[in-house]
C-alpha cells in the first residue's frame, strides 16, 4: 500500500480541488472544476502503468471514498439557493466517478501491450465519455427526476442551441458537450505528463 500512497494522495487532491472548483463558473459552459478532474484518469493510468491493474483500482477506490466524503459535506452545506450538492448530483458523481474509472483500469490493462500512448488515450477517451454521460444524465435529466422529486432542476430542461449555435437541445446536453470537449482535449495533452512520470518513475512504456 505504501507504494501507490503517492498515487492515492494525487487522487484524493483531484477530487476535492475538484469538488470545490465546481462551484466557480468558466464562461457560459463550463466550471473550473472541468479542468482539474480528467486528472483523475492520468493518476489512474500512471498508478495502472507502474503497478498494475489491481493497485490501480485500489487508488480508484479511494478517491471514490473521497469524493463521497466530499459530497456528502456538500449536502450539509446550505447556500443561496439550497445545498451545494444536491443528492442527485452526489449520486451521479460517485456513480460515473467509480464505473468510469474502473472502464479506464480495464481498457488500459488490456491495451497495455501496444504503443505507449494507445492505453492511455484510448482508456481515457471511452472512461471520460461514459463519466460524462452518466453525470449529467444522473444529475439532470428530466427521465431521472424520481431520483430527488424535491429537486428542481427544470432550468438545465431549458431548450436552447447546443453551445449557443447548434441544434435547439436541453441546456445539461449543451454542458455536458462542454465537459467533454475539455476532457478529449485534456486526454491528448496528458500523454505528455503520462509518460514523462512513467518515466521517472522506471516503469516500461512498452
Amino acid at each position: 500500500m505504501t507504494r501507490i500512497l503517492p498515487g492515492i494522495l494525487a487522487m484524493a487532491v483531484i477530487v476535492v480541488a475538484s469538488n470545490i472548483l465546481v462551484q466557480f463558473l468558466f464562461g457560459q459552459w463550463l466550471t473550473w472544476g472541468a479542468f482539474t478532474y480528467p486528472l483523475a484518469f492520468l493518476v489512474t493510468d500512471v498508478m495502472n502503468r507502474v503497478y498494475g491493474a489491481r493497485d490501480a483500482r485500489r487508488v480508484v477506490f479511494a478517491g471514490f471514498l473521497v469524493g463521497v466524503s466530499c459530497s456528502m459535506i456538500g449536502t450539509q452545506i446550505v447556500g443561496e439557493f439550497g445545498p451545494l450538492v444536491s443528492w442527485r448530483i452526489a449520486f451521479g458523481s460517485g456513480l460515473a466517478f467509480l464505473t468510469a474509472q474502473m472502464l479506464d483500469v480495464a481498457i488500459f490493462d488490456r491495451l497495455r501491450g501496444g504503443n505507449w500512448w494507445r492505453a492511455p488515450l484510448v482508456s481515457t477517451l471511452f472512461g471520460s465519455a461514459l463519466d460524462t454521460a452518466l453525470f449529467f444524465t444522473i444529475a439532470f435529466s428530466a427521465m431521472l427526476a424520481f431520483i430527488e422529486p424535491g429537486n428542481d432542476v427544470s432550468w438545465a430542461g431549458e431548450v436552447l442551441p447546443l453551445l449557443g449555435v447548434g441544434p435547439a437541445v436541453p441546456l445539461w446536453v449543451s454542458l455536458a458537450v462542454a465537459d467533454w470537449g475539455v476532457k478529449l482535449a485534456l486526454a491528448l495533452i496528458a500523454l505528455l505528463p503520462f509518460r514523462a512520470i512513467v518515466r521517472r518513475l522506471g516503469a516500461n512504456l512498452a
